[in-house]
């Protein structure tokens, strides 16, 4: 006799954890991280020789990005390029103004940058060349 599943209680997640971020040096791009887009730490521990460095938004310790050593020929070849050229992040601003401001004092490239019905918008790419963009919603 084959038992009922159990009554859909709703999502089986609640809410996002970690992406990672494939790295050819961890030091450079929490440096990257932390000091250009104010990411802080939110575990950073080594274990068997390997290190285990998470990192987030100031007071959203639930999600945020694992940055991981690439440790073979092919994970190394897509350091930059993990996401295909497609953008790897979107970070909410409430001034995409002033961010792009901060990003450019920085040495950072800034790029396609948009108005539109759903907000505005600009392009940016980490020390990688991951692409990442800084989204203003509507009425922020």
């Amino acid at each position: 006799m084959a038992m009922a599943p159990p009554p859909d209680s709703g999502p089986p997640f609640t809410a996002l954890g970690r992406t990672v971020v494939l790295v050819a040096d961890a030091e450079a791009a929490l440096a990257y991280y932390r000091d250009v887009l104010g990411f802080v730490v939110l575990h950073d521990q080594t274990a068997d020789g390997y290190r285990y460095l998470h990192i987030g938004l100031p007071g959203r310790p639930a999600a945020g990005l694992w940055l991981m050593p690439a440790t073979t020929a092919r994970e190394r070849e897509l350091i930059g390029r993990q996401c295909g050229g497609q953008p790897l992040l979107v970070l909410y601003t409430d001034d995409v103004d002033r961010t792009g401001t901060h990003l450019r004092a920085h040495g950072v490239r800034v790029w396609n940058e948009r108005v539109g019905d759903a907000g505005r918008s600009l392009h940016f790419a980490d020390l990688y060349g991951n692409v990442i963009v800084a989204a203003q919603l509507p009425g922020s």
